[in-house]
């Protein structure tokens, strides 16, 4: 019970990425089925709707259900701790965007046992999901709205935690590199996920309403989805990757014994990715015909968005050199990041310039450049991220040496499987189907790109061998196992409930590592020892993500010719619908009237546990 109540910003950080590690493990299960029915030519394993199923439901699983959960779940974990900041600005909020993502994902995952996974591609372009022939698409649409408000939330939630509840003294220019991705990363939720919402929406009206926005035969327009999507899509791939590098920024600082190169050359190139990541949508259009000045002008944005990221890549290369390198699994990943990041990116502005495009549309390479992106990127960071705030969230220390196995096998077994996918690309293997002729010269590279997953399905099981076997022992990890230098190396591992005793006086950038140099062991407090306020935990996030839950299930079912009349009577008339909608408003009126009043820490309570903070 103290789970499904809890708004703790921490508890929920490790909901996240709990639910999120879920998705992850059934996301790479599905991509090992993909590239076992790639592993020979003319295999017959995974074949036609079967594998669509498994491509549409790899993508939007790791995009939406796995990668965008876990990196919410280290803004929970660590945002507020790096702002010294109590709690995030809306902790009520903060349940309720978890619970909205976690019941979303569900929905869209049970439909591989009610009639069939969605199969019209993680982009679900139209007119292939407007076929309401097939079932599996409603379970897309319906889960993601659910889902996508819950991340909506979240992004709002902490763009107000970072603007209004910083520590005296901690300006902008003195925040983390974390906190900032985290900052901006928010804002780009905030203005592309309306996008897709209201593309779901449409796609809705569209499959469960008889509506006519793609529908060509009566005046809709399926390039018009393109669009939508697309305008949320592109800055969605940044969503993923800058939280992911204000990781690597954290790690290798820390790890290099420096202060990170360029500090504010770094804030201001990841404020201009996220305002060129809403200008270059079309790249992924080039072929549908707009013509070559609006490809132009697309293509020089395109371009444009690798300069900001150059920048990023010296800044690291220039904060390690020269510095008291440590190798730790944490580092390991990050630096393991760098170049292959660098790859994805080159590989980006190849496929930024469309007569290029042209020849690699659609084929392999560009799942190779993806992927690269995305998880030699992302999940690079994440991986990193894990391994340096663990004891930070959990009070106990991974293994290194498991931690460093996880690492090799991980990164040789990715670039086994995508390296070669590049050339097979470029010898004209399309993306998205589920077989491939004999004697064309595409096995060995297919062999390798199967064997590299296998590789890093390995991988996945040493890490989370390594968790359990953390799981087993005392949490007694110190309070700074790093030498850090930030304010989240100042509290308990694993932090308080209140995590601050006394709100910390931040008297410049790196604010631990100052005190540090100043001779001081602990940060200088800003206000006086006094009872802490801490609001009060809820059920009411859990009751009205299930309503929406159940509501999603009733306006899909309501087409749906069950035997019993009665099943036909509850789902066709939109009673289930309008009952799941009803408990949800129901709970919003109580949490409307019913008035807070929260609960107190005293100052006996604090005392007794040791000290300053």
């Amino acid at each position: 019970m103290d789970w499904l109540t809890t708004i703790d910003h921490k508890k929920i950080g490790i909901l996240y990425f709990l639910a999120g590690g879920m998705f992850f493990l059934i996301g790479g299960l599905e991509a090992l089925l993909i590239r076992i029915q790639l592993l020979y030519p003319n295999l017959e394993i995974f074949v036609g709707g079967t594998f669509n199923q498994l491509i549409t439901m790899h993508g939007t699983t790791m995009i939406f259900l796995a990668a965008m959960p876990m990196l919410l779940g280290f803004m929970n974990a660590i945002v507020p701790l790096q702002i010294g900041a109590r709690d995030v600005a809306f902790p009520f909020l903060n349940s309720l965007g978890f619970w909205l993502f976690f019941f979303g994902g569900l929905l869209l995952n049970l439909s591989w046992f009610m009639g069939g996974a969605p199969d019209a591609g993680w982009t679900a372009y139209v007119p292939l999901s407007t076929d309401t022939s097939l079932f599996g698409v409603d379970f897309y649409v319906v889960g993601l709205q659910i889902s996508g408000l819950g991340t909506l939330i979240g992004g709002i939630n902490f763009l107000v935690t970072i603007v209004n509840m910083r520590a005296p003294g901690m300006t902008y220019m003195r925040m983390p590199l974390f906190t900032w991705t985290a900052f901006i990363t928010s804002a780009l939720i905030l203005f592309a996920f309306p996008a897709v919402t209201v593309g779901l929406v449409q796609l809705m009206f569209d499959r469960l309403f008889d509506g006519n926005f793609f529908n060509v035969a009566k005046g809709g327009n399926i390039v018009l989805w393109q669009h939508i999507f697309w305008i949320f899509g592109h800055p969605e791939v940044y969503i993923l990757i800058l939280p992911a590098f204000g990781i690597i920024s954290e790690v290798v600082s820390t790890f290099s014994k420096k202060r990170l190169f360029g500090y504010s050359s770094m804030v201001f190139a990841t404020i201009l990715i996220g305002f060129l990541g809403f200008m270059v949508w079309v790249h992924h259009m080039y072929t549908v015909g707009m013509g070559p000045v609006a490809n132009s002008i697309f293509a020089v944005a395109t371009m444009a968005i690798a300069v900001p990221t150059g920048i990023k890549i010296f800044n690291w290369l220039f904060t390690m050199w020269g510095g008291q390198i440590r190798f730790t699994a944490a580092n390991l990943w990050a630096v393991g990041f760098i170049p292959t990041f660098l790859i994805g990116g080159m590989t980006g502005v190849m496929l930024s310039v469309p007569p290029a495009d042209f020849q690699y549309h659609d084929s392999y390479f560009v799942v190779a450049h993806f992927h690269y992106t995305i998880v030699g990127g992302m999940m690079f960071g994440i991986f990193a991220g894990f391994y340096y705030w663990w004891p930070k969230m959990f009070g106990r220390m991974l293994n290194e040496g498991l931690g460093k196995l996880h690492f090799w096998t991980f990164f040789i077994g990715f670039h086994l499987t995508f390296f070669p996918q590049h050339f097979l690309g470029l010898m004209g293997m399309p993306r998205r189907v589920y077989t491939f002729l004999p004697g064309q010269q595409l096995e060995l590279g297919n062999f390798l790109s199967t064997i590299g997953a296998a590789l890093m399905g390995v991988g996945v099981v040493v890490f989370v061998l390594n968790i359990i076997i953390a799981a087993m022992k005392p949490a007694d990890a110190p309070a700074d196992p790093w030498d850090g230098r930030t304010l989240e190396w100042t509290i308990p591992s694993p932090a308080p409930e209140y995590n601050f005793k006394q709100l910390p006086l931040v008297r410049g950038l790196d604010a631990l590592f100052k005190e540090k140099m100043a001779g001081n062991k602990e940060m200088t407090p800003a206000e006086p020892l006094g009872p802490i306020h801490m609001p009060s935990p809820s059920i009411l996030p859990f009751i009205m993500s299930l309503g929406l839950f159940i509501s999603g299930f009733g306006f899909m079912f309501a087409r749906y010719e069950f035997d019993s009349s009665l099943m036909n009577t509850l789902f066709g008339d939109h009673i289930i619908a309008i009952f799941g909608l009803a408990i949800f408003f129901l709970c919003m009126i109580i949490r409307s009237f019913k008035d807070d009043p929260g609960w107190h820490i005293e100052l006996e309570e604090l005392q007794g546990k040791g000290g300053k903070a």
